[in-house]
């Protein structure tokens, strides 16, 4: 009897790791398409996409192996330590999804069932009109065996100062830029640096060579375009050079470039104006400086305000910390009057050529008389594979290659009552900030096949949990079939199959509500 009971198991077991195993249709593709393709696609920063069954499934072991060492998607900061907004990171559930799919023998599933393909603009995520378009010059790049740092000097004409409520990127060549650090400058530097050599652009690594620049605006691959709370706005001064520094990585040489950024401004009147400063600097906050690491080192430093300075209440938005190729680790934090620890960001593992401006998925209350604090590890040693010295040299302070830097960029304004309330990160409500059908973790309605003639399978995908009213609706504003009426909804990548038999052959309207917001999707029936 025993060695009947096991041979059924045994014979079962099979059965329930294949019932058990992950699908590309309904389990797989939307974490790639969400996760890795705002990289890797056509024309995009990565070297090959991830778009399709047949490409993921081509490099499927290297994903397994990247998703399991934590390498992709790139995030350097710590999700331990704070969490942030638009955050580029897979839950243990999700690694296992992929990593059992891959083991599994990569299944197809439905493919009927799988999710729309993303598609990207090369005109960026924003819709509507910039209101001003700042473009560099074409450019070849010359980074043959060394990265390259070209600053671009394009003058705004702007006639008044004007309040950024959004702002994007937008690479001319993504197969040749890393990221874009945007300035603003009213003192003429860089326009004279720029007029100086010989061009286009000038060459400058860490800044932009002037300590009057004000940064205005970051891009890193993958990142959602930097944007402000309805009713704040970051100031660009009218007549104003806007400053572009551009990364384009070592092997791009020969590739050329024509970069732009995006500027979206607010209504000048009632507008809060945000503030990017680096209110923790290694010239006028370090404890025991001057910046200095010696050759054959690892070293330690510690920067602060303290609360004395911190006069008023502080609303803080983001922070971007920025090191040089020595650093390899940096945390930033407030520190409450009454010893309470408000954590801003922790990068563990120092990446020069990962770095980002980080926004709170709220806004952070800082009270008067708070430190600010930040502390960063440097390794001056041969076991530093980013030292660019062999052998190790001193290292001071400086915007040079050569040189380090410890610096905490924060966006920030002063604080009104109810402003730790405001949700900058769409994620925390379950709601889009930018409502689309693609998927970059926004909810979608999408409908295949369309026209439909029997069945139609509708795509969802949702952040959160809810309950969903679904109809197809007539010209005339009539429900002609009702699919779903207060319907539970579960969150993540769902399809649904829905027949259209004895539906009038015509153009409907899918109408999808759920508690947060309405979705609509043209549908035409067709028998």
């Amino acid at each position: 009897m025993k060695k009947l009971l096991l041979g059924a198991v045994t014979a079962l077991l099979p059965l329930c790791l294949s019932a058990q195993t992950p699908v590309w249709s309904t389990d797989v593709a939307p974490l790639i398409y969400n996760n890795c393709t705002p990289c890797h696609h056509a024309g995009g920063i990565a070297p090959f996409t991830l778009i399709g069954y047949d490409s993921v499934a081509a490099r499927a072991g290297s994903i397994k192996a990247d998703v399991l060492s934590g390498k992709m998607p790139p995030w350097p900061p710590d999700p331990n330590y704070s969490r942030l907004a638009h955050q580029r990171i897979l839950s243990t559930s999700q690694i296992n999804t992929i990593v059992n799919w891959v083991n599994g023998g990569k299944p197809t599933g439905d493919m009927s069932l799988q999710p729309p393909t993303p598609v990207y603009s090369a005109h960026g995520m924003i819709p509507g009109v910039p209101d001003l378009v700042c473009k560099i010059p074409t450019y070849t790049s010359t980074a043959d065996s060394n990265d390259v740092y070209q600053c671009f000097v394009v003058p705004s004409g702007l006639l008044t100062d004007k309040y950024i409520k959004a702002f994007e990127a937008v690479p001319g060549n993504p197969a040749c830029v890393h990221h874009v650090l945007v300035f603003a400058d009213t003192t003429g530097t860089c326009a004279g640096l720029d007029a100086a050599y010989p061009g286009p652009g000038y060459p400058n690594f860490g800044g932009v060579g002037s300590s009057n620049a004000t940064m205005v605006g970051v891009w890193v691959p993958g990142s959602d375009p930097m944007s402000y709370p309805s009713g704040f706005g970051l100031k660009l001064p009218r007549n104003a050079d806007v400053v572009l520094q551009v990364h384009y990585p070592a092997g791009s040489a020969g590739l050329t470039d024509s970069t732009e950024v995006h500027f979206y401004f607010a209504p000048s009147a009632g507008i809060r104006e945000v503030y990017m400063e680096p209110l923790l600097y290694h010239e006028s906050n370090l404890i025991g400086g001057p910046l200095h690491i010696p050759a054959n080192t690892v070293k330690s430093y510690a920067e602060e305000v303290p609360g004395a300075q911190v006069f008023t209440d502080i609303s803080m938005l983001g922070a971007f910390p920025h090191m040089h190729l020595l650093g390899q680790s940096i945390k930033s934090y407030g520190v409450s009057p009454t010893g309470d620890t408000t954590k801003f960001v922790s990068i563990n593992k120092w990446d020069f050529h990962w770095q980002g401006f980080y926004m709170f998925p709220k806004i952070k209350k800082i009270q008067a008389g708070s430190k600010l604090r930040a502390e960063a590890i440097y390794d001056n040693t041969s076991a530093n594979p980013e030292n660019p010295h062999t052998p190790p040299q001193d290292v001071n302070a400086g915007e040079a290659t050569t040189n380090e830097m410890m610096i905490v960029f924060f966006v920030f304004t002063f604080y009104q009552p109810g402003d730790e309330n405001i949700i900058a990160d769409s994620a925390l409500l379950g709601t889009p900030a930018v409502p689309q059908n693609y998927y970059r973790g926004e909810q979608i309605l999408d409908v295949s096949p369309n026209p439909a003639s029997v069945d139609m399978v509708v795509k969802c995908y949702m952040e959160n949990p809810e309950n969903g009213d679904m109809a197809l609706i007539d010209m005339n504003g009539k429900v002609v079939r009702r699919f779903m009426n207060n319907t539970p909804m579960n969150g993540g990548y769902t399809a649904y199959t829905y027949s259209v038999a004895g539906v009038p052959n015509g153009t409907y309207t899918l109408l999808l509500k759920t508690n947060q917001q309405i979705l609509s999707k043209k549908v035409i029936v067709n028998h």
